[in-house]
């Protein structure tokens, strides 16, 4: 075994690298021990490989990795050397930064200590603001950095800090901020400056970010001791102001119907203005930072803020949903970038500098630079392998390995490549759904997640940690979002409180439900839904929540109070800053969010959410490029405990469980090779053979009148239900991240089901799909009889499990497939009378309306004398043509049909769910009676569930149902098993039904 898996954590978080992981230049893991020195920057994802071989159609990097950076590398370097001065007097800073920098590096903390790679960010920043311009040497590393912000940037100048997620930006910020305040409070200088905009990406990172005011009570400068207590008067003159990009946005200052719009414009030839200027939008957003001569600038999550490339586009042909999400990415961008260069316009001295944080500072799509490219002003680098190392963030655990060997990919790798088009894309589709039609895979994807969360949830408890570990769920839309937050949580429809209530259901995972097993909610929520909609309009907030939480809506009051004055706590504190303040204090003792345990959003936690407290996270949307990949694995990241290991003097290692969000890049597009157009065929029925036309029924359903309150049944090979992995997803996923050890998770709340539990529930499905009387209600009295013989269909072994745990059965489709099997058992067993019922638009079809176009092979009709009224029989498979054969040839066959575009259906249930079957033949046979008899042929290899309902119905439901109903003749139905012997097994058949007829 690799080191690679035995020592995940190599270094402390508070000194250098000093060892790395060997990697292979895919970034996968190399035998032997770690490596003295620090890894060069290359920004590799790391992520551990699938252990299943990725199909050709399914192409994905497990491990991006790109060639070095050779100017992150070459800062690097020097700030190396010059960290290593001994004498402070050779530094080449100022008093101030000299003071700073020894009290970040030598200073006893009482609270959290500043990390080495938040140390190193500023420490660049300082080195190529105050020591690079003075050296010779060192001055066209400034010049190759002011070139690349020239064409990219050109009226300003930027300097961006890669840092892993859950690595500290805030820290950095506060570091940077005091560093410039109080150079700038003591001496006046081009280089320094107090005024600051910190911009940021939303509300969410807006509220997070005020620890940077002075003004704040728990700002950092003093509960983090960012600077010596002698440096606090000068960090309180500093003028911040935080905004999110939206503030650039131009506002209407008039708003005129367009009428009173064409009045006033009048023949002016000057268009009406009735939006802001830039100097007004720049009051709004900026205020009292216009007083200041230069301003610094400081973004957070700068991947959002660029301009578009000039010249050219390199990202090539786009999808529709990507040209949509390029524009949007486009339209962002330019409103943040336009904002800080109108600023720069503005101020007599411009912009001072733009001080860019991201974790994943590359240009997105829409950029017109290939997505991904990193941004060329980047100056350091602390990439999320080296916060891994050195134990700064949580390990990401994803899977490996699952028990579905039907595909070549890990499942739950990617998620949303299996369900994806079987979810909703809008509200809309939503409504027609309910939270049980979510795909078995993600409902078997959610409850092997939360098993083990139900494990980690108990050590949480035994430890006595009084927050509870929370899950997330991150949806591609508000639509699925919805389902699955009622999947999960438990929903009710109607108003419970008028009496009204039409449903109820209390939820799936029981740590999460929002309801108790009566019906009523839980005093706090456990579960939250958050996506942007909800933020605004509360809907996600609990009716009874402020009251029950009155103590901490009070406190947040007087923290609204504190912040915006006494009159914003006077009225009534909005919903949606209630939700903004549950999502923002999730995990804090105390605070409103204090018991959240789960949370199911849309894009909300992509960035700027971050609580310490995630251990497990699912993916439930479309995952296209590592910076998305990695934003919604960070909110996983951040670790709860900071305190080190006394023995090795490292942190202890802490782990994020990790499903359905895959760290890869897609493939580039692949340009499609010209094919020939393949020869088409036109099959048509014959109007010569019209004496061989076969007319059918189209049945809609069935009707069944049982004689007794007796139920009986009686069971055949076709009863058996077997339910594997493929049926309901993977059910053992190894979960291992990059280093350290592994988990198998398994969803072992389905395991822990007994069989009188499972015959209950089976029975009650039954009664209320298959028993009811004319009125429509349950036949309760015969409850027990059901429960009987589903219990006898349990103990006598037709329910099969295959690498699933038996409480598999309780999934909507699986219970409903059993029902199915024991009601068509039932009727099988009694002697009621069962009718088809036809379609009553439509009821009768035939073959002789047969007349269509196909690029199929097909195999020419043309028997002597001919059996088939149709000119060709289109070939889906060879064991078609094989029966096509063989029904040309034998003597008894007097007519046949392929059953193409005949309109010739069998409904069925499947899952609980009404579905068409499509036989493969139509044959009319001489069996030596006064009328033909009409058989119904379906030629089969291997058989699945719903190929055993599909024959299963045909053979106890329609066949009687139409023979008992007259007027289309007798019916009979035939399967073929194995093509090799089908000439010999029609022979047989077409004896036995003679025999049967005498």
């Amino acid at each position: 075994m690799s080191s690679f898996y035995e020592r995940p954590i190599l270094n402390s978080p508070y000194r250098a690298p000093e060892l790395h992981h060997p990697l292979d230049q895919n970034g996968q893991p190399l035998e032997g021990e770690p490596r003295r020195g620090r890894r060069p920057s290359r920004f590799i994802v790391p992520v551990p490989a699938s252990r299943k071989k990725a199909s050709s159609a399914q192409a994905s990097l497990d491990l991006e990795t790109y060639s070095e950076n050779a100017l992150i590398n070459e800062v690097r370097g020097y700030v190396e050397r010059w960290r290593a001065l001994r004498n402070p007097a050779d530094w080449g800073v100022t008093a101030v930064t000299q003071r700073l920098l020894e009290h970040w590096r030598h200073h006893e903390f009482v609270g959290p200590r500043p990390f080495f790679c938040q140390l190193e960010a500023a420490e660049t920043i300082i080195w190529l603001t105050e020591v690079a311009p003075k050296r010779a040497a060192t001055k066209g590393l400034l010049d190759q950095i002011g070139k690349a912000n020239e064409e990219a940037n050109p009226a300003l100048f930027r300097l961006a800090m890669k840092m892993a997620t859950g690595s500290g930006k805030t820290t950095v910020m506060a570091m940077l901020i005091a560093w410039q305040a109080v150079n700038a409070a003591r001496k006046d200088s081009k280089d320094f400056s107090r005024a600051f905009l910190i911009v940021t990406p939303g509300i969410t990172i807006k509220d997070r970010l005020r620890v940077l005011l002075p003004s704040e009570p728990d700002n950092y400068y003093e509960t983090r001791e960012m600077v010596p207590p002698e440096m606090l008067p000068e960090i309180r003159r500093a003028e911040i102001v935080i905004t999110n990009y939206h503030a650039f946005q131009h506002r209407e200052t008039l708003a005129l119907p367009k009428v009173a719009r064409a009045f006033l414009q009048g023949n002016d030839p000057e268009p009406l203005r009735t939006t802001e200027t830039d100097a007004d939008m720049l009051e709004r957003a900026c205020g009292r930072l216009l007083r200041f001569e230069r301003v610094n600038v400081i973004n957070d999550e700068a991947h959002h803020c660029y301009r578009h490339k000039v010249g050219g586009n390199s990202e090539g042909a786009l999808t529709a949903d990507d040209k949509k999400e390029a524009a949007e990415n486009e339209e962002a961008a330019r409103l943040w970038i336009n904002g800080i260069e109108a600023l720069d316009r503005k101020l007599p001295k411009g912009v001072r500098a733009v001080y860019d944080l991201s974790a994943t500072p590359f240009f997105l799509r829409g950029s017109g630079y290939e997505e991904g490219t990193l941004f060329p002003w980047v100056v350091s680098d602390f990439s999320l392998m080296d916060a891994i190392e050195s134990g700064i963030v949580k390990l990401p655990r994803v899977p490996v390995t699952d028990n579905l060997v039907q595909v070549d990919t890990v499942v739950y790798r990617d998620l949303w490549k299996h369900i994806g088009k079987d979810l909703p894309k809008t509200a809309t589709g939503a409504a027609k759904l309910s939270p049980f039609d979510l795909p078995n895979t993600l409902k078997t994807a959610l409850n092997a997640l939360y098993s083990h969360y139900e494990g980690e949830f108990e050590r949480w408890q035994r430890a006595g940690i009084g927050v509870p570990p929370v899950f997330i769920v991150v949806c591609q839309n508000t639509a699925i979002s919805k389902l699955v937050f009622e999947w999960i949580a438990g929903f009710e429809r109607g108003d419970a409180e008028a009496g009204e209530r039409a449903a109820f259901h209390a939820g799936h995972l029981e740590l999460f439900r929002n309801y108790d097993d009566q019906g009523t909610r839980y005093p706090r929520p456990r579960t939250l839904l958050i996506d942007s909609r909800q933020i605004e309009s509360g809907d996600a907030l609990d009716k009874g929540f402020r009251d029950v939480a009155g103590a901490e809506i009070e406190q947040f009051k007087r923290e609204l109070a504190t912040r915006e004055g006494a009159a914003a706590a006077q009225g009534e504190t909005s919903e949606s800053a209630l939700l903004r303040e549950v999502m923002n204090t999730v995990g804090r003792p105390g605070r409103l969010g204090e018991q959240i345990r789960c949370v199911v959003s849309v894009s909300m936690l992509t960035e700027g959410w971050d609580t310490n407290t995630v251990t497990h996270i699912l993916g439930v949307r479309a995952f296209g490029t590592q910076l998305l990949c990695e934003q919604v694995v960070g909110r996983g990241l951040r670790r709860r405990s900071y305190e080190l290991n006394e023995k090795t003097g490292l942190f202890d290692v802490e782990y994020a469980d990790i499903m359905g969000i895959p760290f890869d890049f897609t493939t580039s597009p692949q340009v499609a090779k010209p094919t020939a157009p393949k020869p088409v065929t036109r099959v048509h029925a014959i109007k010569e053979r019209a004496a061989l036309e076969i007319t059918f029924p189209r049945v809609s359903g069935y009707r069944r009148d049982l004689p007794s309150e007796k139920l009986e049944a009686v069971f055949s090979e076709d009863s058996r239900l077997e339910i594997t992995p493929a049926d309901i997803g993977p059910t053992s996923v190894v979960m291992e991240g990059i280093v350290g050890a592994g988990v198998t998770i398994t969803p072992q709340v389905l395991e822990r089901l007994r069989p009188s539990e499972i015959s209950f529930n089976l029975a009650k499905h039954l009664l209320y799909t298959s028993f009811r009387d004319e009125d429509g209600f349950p036949k309760q009295h015969l409850f027990p009889q059901i429960q009987r013989l589903a219990r006898r269909w349990i103990d006598e072994g037709y329910l099969v499990t295959r690498g699933v745990p038996v409480g598999a059965i309780l999934y909507q489709d699986q219970l409903a497939r059993a029902a199915e099997k024991i009601d068509i058992a039932c009727t099988r067993g009694s002697e009621g009378r069962l009718l088809a019922v036809l379609d009553p638009y439509n009821p009768k079809g035939s073959t002789r309306f047969v007349n269509f176009i196909t690029s199929k092979p097909c195999w020419k009709t043309g028997a002597q004398p001919p059996r088939c009224q149709i000119s060709h029989v289109v070939l889906d498979s060879s064991w078609e043509e094989q029966l096509a054969l063989t029904l040309e040839g034998h003597p008894r066959v007097l007519a046949y049909a392929k059953n193409q575009a005949l309109g010739f259906e069998i409904p069925y249930l499947d899952g609980g769910v009404t579905r068409r079957y499509l036989p493969d033949f139509l044959v009319r046979l001489d069996v030596g009676d006064a009328e033909p008899l009409n058989l119904v042929l379906e030629v089969k290899g291997a058989r699945d569930e719903s190929d055993k309902a599909k024959a299963q119905t045909t053979r106890d439901l329609w066949v009687p149902g139409v023979n008992a109903l007259g007027g289309f003749g007798r019916w009979a139905f035939a399967e073929f098993r194995d093509w090799a012997v089908m000439e010999e097994d029609f022979a047989r058949l077409v004896e036995t039904l003679r025999g049967q007829s005498k």
